[in-house]
């Protein structure tokens, strides 16, 4: 099977589904939008523009079998050709976007998709039309508790042993994840604490900086996942976040870990689980989805796609969200 995947910007979950992909025998051709993309700022017109030839050659191609579109800018590309199946997946800030025309461009792509995705339970309830939840695989092999002075060691933090870290995991500059709220929270703590901010680095090297922290804190005004917590929770890393995408059913229950959209019961919050210390638990009761089942997931997808007979009927029996949870 060869697969066309489309793409604006790849994420580290990308990357992730793409190899799980070819490790079950799918060839990926991997098309990106020239261009870079920084905090708010977008892609220009022009990037699009010189987008649209280099994808237009690859659809004249006919070694495809399948195209996937990942982000809902890029569904207009992926359906300018009839001949093959086109699978989207929204990943979120396309589906729920402040941008009203985003939004739209998203909604028209999954009508037109032959199969939509989306990768959490926010992002189904906002879809109306039949559709698949296939949930962003956790590597818990990559992500997984360290000692935390192994974590600073081996990010060079020269830091007293008992500096109180809260990591905040976005830049700083992304207006919807509200870093000067997150700022406002630790100045108002009532614990000594430190605020840290990562991005833009190695995925590899995210682990360290999770095990390196006291608390992950997040306080973005809308999210539709976001994986950094179910990342957070397998590396045993307390949470105090906004009641954003799926973070409360993710962290629910688990020690030192607090949900909530008023700035006081976050700074109360923050402050006990800084004062207890330890671990959140949360690898023990992780539910995310593993990186081979996201990918037995997406093959049989394809597969379904690919086979006329359940092609026929993909559509119409098809009621809602199909999980396969």
């Amino acid at each position: 099977m060869k697969v066309l995947q489309v793409v604006t910007t790849p994420r580290p979950f990308f990357d992730q589904q793409v190899s799980v992909l070819e490790e079950r025998g799918v060839d990926c051709t991997v098309v990106g939008v020239p261009g870079e993309h920084h905090g708010d700022s977008g892609r220009t017109p022009v990037d699009y523009a010189r987008f649209y030839p280099k994808i237009l050659a690859e659809l004249r191609s006919d070694e495809y079998d399948l195209v996937h579109a990942n982000y809902g800018l890029v569904a207009p590309f992926a359906l300018a050709q009839p001949t093959r199946p086109v699978v989207l997946t929204l990943w979120g800030t396309d589906l729920m976007a402040d941008q009203e025309w985003l939004r739209s461009l998203s909604r028209h792509g999954a009508r037109r998709a032959s199969a939509t995705v989306v990768p959490s339970p926010v992002m189904s309830r906002q879809l109306e039309i039949d559709h698949e939840l296939i949930p962003f695989g956790v590597d818990t092999e990559l992500f997984r508790p360290i000692p935390q002075a192994e974590a600073r060691n081996h990010l060079g933090w020269d830091t007293d042993p008992d500096t109180n870290i809260a990591l905040f995991p976005y830049d700083r500059e992304r207006a919807v994840k509200d870093f000067p709220r997150a700022k406002r929270l630790v100045d108002q703590a009532g614990v000594d604490v430190e605020l840290r901010t990562v991005s833009g680095v190695d995925h590899a090297e995210i682990p360290y900086y999770m095990n390196a922290s006291d608390v992950l804190l997040v306080t973005s005004k809308r999210e539709s996942g976001p994986m950094v917590v179910k990342e957070a929770a397998a590396c045993n890393l307390p949470v105090v976040s906004t009641d954003v995408g799926f973070v409360a059913e993710t962290v629910e229950g688990l020690p030192n870990c607090f949900v909530s959209d008023d700035d006081d019961e976050l700074g109360v919050g923050l402050t006990v689980a800084l004062e207890n210390g330890g671990s959140s638990q949360g690898r023990e009761r992780i539910d995310g989805l593993s990186l081979d089942s996201m990918g037995d997931r997406l093959v049989s997808l394809y597969e379904r796609l690919l086979d006329p007979t359940a092609r026929s009927g993909s559509k119409t029996a098809q009621r809602g969200v199909s999980s396969g949870v």
